[in-house]
């Protein structure tokens, strides 16, 4: 099963907040032995919050499930020996730090790979390890407006809006661990390690493939739509008497469909909107002879009858009624685990085969430090070490024992 597809291989992570973190986590959840290090003040996302979960924020437990945690001064010339020596064992480094930051620690690829020639070593920044703005930091919403994913998504004459979930975090996370596998599939046939270079930047950039696409080709700059489609309509969302609803009607007979069960068979005929590029054309047009059928019913009632006519439709969900989403559950998509300190903890699963990768059971995110023993223990170390270790603050132990 893919849970355990990655069982044989030691990954570090030496990252922080989202994009490199879901790296790392990804490939944990695929059965890679994952060892999150973090300075002695910890991943600056246990302090992004609230809410709160203990000591560390929510955030920070969203993107750090199935890892131990080692706590690890790497500007103390010990703390980088214990670091090189647990990265000569290791298959793969993820790192999120500026470019040039981890090779003036003495971490960077070339420092790894002199004594690790196979080291699979992702870096993750906001623009690239090089070109102009190499040097520049960036979080999600800095490049949702660098990449135009800002613009792309206003509404007609409003301010540029941010997805509030970090979509380019993620989808970077996603886009490294993908590097990361296609890098150990060339190992596993004789190409060696090597190192991947993921950018927030060109994540942003692909996540908008058609968009920018369509610009390339016409030049055209994207209009302003809320929650319409530029190619097609409607495939828009549109107010009902209770609550949204979103259809995409544009295929097929749809269009006829949707008309005859609102109650308007005169707009099937109608020049302006007899074909989805017309009624493109004529979005504005369109939608004002369509809006007041809509309020006439509830969506739960629109639902049920464009659902019978396969016509595509969904309710504008909010978080609360996503909680209740019975594919969800059926997804097991939403995943329950015991924190030993602080009770249960939710959040999104595993999305590949997700009822069988999730029914497994998720580790919960590492307090800080709470594995360093263990992890030096099985690297090797001396008791007597690691406990002059841990009294110098090169490293830190569990909570209890300090």
């Amino acid at each position: 099963m893919l849970r355990d597809a990655l069982r044989d291989l030691t990954v570090l992570d030496f990252t922080h907040i989202g994009a490199g973190p879901t790296c790392a986590m990804l490939l944990g959840d695929m059965g890679a032995r994952v060892i999150k290090i973090e300075p002695p003040e910890g991943d600056i996302g246990r302090r992004l919050g609230p809410p709160w979960i203990g000591p560390d924020s929510a955030l920070f437990h969203s993107f750090n499930r199935n890892k131990l945690g080692l706590c690890l001064d790497l500007k103390n010339p010990k703390g980088l020996a214990v670091a090189l020596q647990l990265a000569k064992g290791a298959d793969v480094i993820v790192e999120s730090m500026r470019p040039g930051v981890m090779a003036r620690l003495g971490l960077g690829y070339a420092q790894v790979a002199a004594t690790n020639e196979s080291i699979v070593y992702c870096s993750v920044s906001a623009y690239g390890q090089e070109g102009p703005y190499a040097h520049r930091a960036g979080v999600d919403g800095i490049l949702q407006a660098d990449s135009g994913l800002m613009s792309l998504i206003a509404t007609p004459g409003g301010e540029p809006i941010k997805v509030q979930a970090p979509v380019v975090d993620v989808f970077s996370g996603y886009t490294a661990a993908m590097g990361v596998l296609a890098r150990l599939m060339q190992r596993a046939s004789g190409g060696g390690g090597g190192h991947l270079d993921i950018s927030l930047f060109n994540s942003a950039v692909a996540l908008q493939q058609s968009s920018l696409a369509t610009y390339f080709a016409d030049g055209i700059l994207p209009a302003a739509l809320g929650s319409a489609a530029p190619y097609s309509a409607p495939n828009e969302a549109f107010e009902t008497a209770h609550g949204w609803i979103m259809i995409a009607a544009f295929n097929g007979d749809r269009w006829d469909q949707l008309c005859e069960i609102l109650g308007c068979p005169k707009l099937i005929s109608d020049a302006r909107f007899s074909t989805s590029t017309k009624r493109v054309a004529n979005r504005t047009q369109m939608r004002a002879a369509l809006a007041p059928y809509f309020k006439r019913k509830p969506a739960t009632a629109w639902l049920d009858e464009f659902l019978a006519a396969d016509i595509l439709c969904a309710p504008v969900a909010t978080y609360e009624t996503l909680a209740r989403h019975p594919q969800l559950h059926a997804n097991a998509m939403r995943v329950t685990v015991e924190h030993p300190l602080f009770g249960p903890i939710c959040f999104p699963g595993f999305p590949v085969n997700s009822a069988e990768a999730n029914a497994a059971g998720h580790r919960v995110a590492p307090d800080l430090g709470e594995h360093s023993q263990e992890i030096l223990t099985a690297a090797g170390f001396a008791p007597q070490e690691i406990a002059q270790l841990i009294a110098e603050k090169v490293i830190k132990g569990k909570r209890d024992q300090q």
